[in-house]
């Protein structure tokens, strides 16, 4: 641990074990799944290529007030595709991002989940001045270490929803630049959804035989709970599954491992999902989530695309989270990033998300700064599954 000495704002940390319970107990953060030391544990523990760190920010009477989770990666520009090809080929022209290697890329984020998982602002706080106050630290972090300096590229703080903006853009005065990224998608439960049946019913004819035909379509898959007792044998098919969902994603800011499931189960127990789909004997998809008090939040699936269309798995996966999220009478459904059309046919809207990006140089920087307002998410026709209210109450 370091303590940043010229500020006296913010402690550092190199890994979760060092964070006493104290502090944790001083934030109140560990409610939220995220920002539980459960939950950042397992992530580190797996993935020894990440340089993880934290950042605690205190007061003058050196309470603390907020968390921040710190990542250092080193980012393949060529695993970039999609929407983001020209930022990347006129990157590598004006020679903002590096030819042959990777991006040396600080995040404070979740690489993994989309989302505000980065920051925990404790309640009754300045959250305009903690934006700051963290601005700083992380240039301290990063500055007070020679090393350091030289490596790091760029800086990205990840995922701010639409209403969090007004604190975020205080970031745009530490030459962060911020642009649109993929929406998360998004489904409000309604009250009166007490079963699956209910959800149905709900909709508009259309999407409601579109349902039921991939029921029918799914009719042969067996679903099963992945636990800690079967975990290890399904394993490696389940990375391979991922990895084909993966290599699809235009923009992956990592490779998740697997293996975090195991301590995520044994953490969270009931409230990780995870569940494999099967063929007879072979297994053909699985979906993994976590229940974030009243949400329900998708994390990675594995899909075999030869035999999704047949059997309409992906479309019966998001139906199970749908189900789940039901019957656990959670309020909200969030389906992450990517496949944002298919996802509106179950009823998900998307939720804007902000990304802000800064160079270390600072011409480089300026340069950075005019393509990225090129930079917009994928359009999508977003479809209205749901009958309006009137239409509701004209059946009745």
């Amino acid at each position: 641990m370091i303590c940043c000495t010229n500020t006296n704002t913010a402690l550092f940390f190199s890994s979760i074990d060092e964070i006493s319970p104290k502090i944790w107990e001083a934030l109140g953060c560990t409610r939220n799944s995220y920002f539980n030391p459960n939950f950042l544990k397992s992530l580190e523990k797996n993935h020894p290529e990440i340089t993880f760190s934290y950042i605690i920010l205190v007061d003058d009477k050196n309470e603390p007030t907020a968390f921040a989770s710190i990542k250092i990666i080193d980012f393949e520009l060529n695993s970039i595709k999609n929407d983001f090809e020209l930022l990347k080929n006129i990157g590598r022209k004006l020679h903002v991002f590096p030819d042959k290697k990777p991006l040396k890329l600080l995040i404070c984020g979740n690489t993994f989940v989309s989302g505000e998982h980065g920051v925990f602002i404790k309640e009754n706080q300045d959250k305009k001045a903690i934006i700051k106050e963290l601005a700083k630290s992380i240039n301290h972090f990063v500055n007070s270490d020679k090393k350091l300096k030289k490596q790091i590229d760029a800086f990205l703080l990840k995922d701010f929803a639409k209403e969090s903006l007004f604190i975020s853009n205080e970031l745009k005065y530490f030459s962060y630049h911020p642009f649109s990224v993929e929406p998360n998608m998004k489904l409000e439960l309604h009250t009166d959804w007490q079963n699956f049946d209910d959800y149905l019913a709900s909709m508009k004819t259309k999407f409601r035989v579109k349902a039921k035909k991939a029921f029918k379509q799914s009719a042969h898959i067996r679903i099963e709970e992945i636990t800690l007792i079967n975990i290890e044998e399904q394993l490696p098919k389940m990375t391979s599954l991922y990895e084909k969902v993966a290599s699809n994603a235009g923009f992956n800011l990592g490779s998740f491992n697997l293996d975090t499931y195991k301590d995520l189960k044994e953490k969270f127990g009931e409230n990780y999902i995870l569940k494999s789909y099967w063929l007879e004997d072979k297994i053909v998809g699985f979906i993994s989530g976590i229940i974030n008090q009243n949400s329900l939040d998708a994390h990675f699936v594995g899909i075999d695309y030869l035999l999704n269309r047949e059997h309409a798995i992906y479309q019966r996966m998001l139906y199970d989270y749908i189900e789940i999220a039901i019957n656990k009478r959670l309020k909200i459904l969030n389906f992450g990033r990517t496949a944002s059309e298919i996802k509106s046919s179950v009823g998900a809207v998307p939720q804007d998300l902000t990304m802000y990006l800064r160079h270390q140089k600072t011409i480089k920087n300026k340069i950075l700064k005019l393509f990225l307002q090129r930079v917009q998410p994928t359009p999508f026709q977003q479809k209205f599954p749901f009958k309006t209210v009137e239409t509701k109450h004209e059946k009745h």
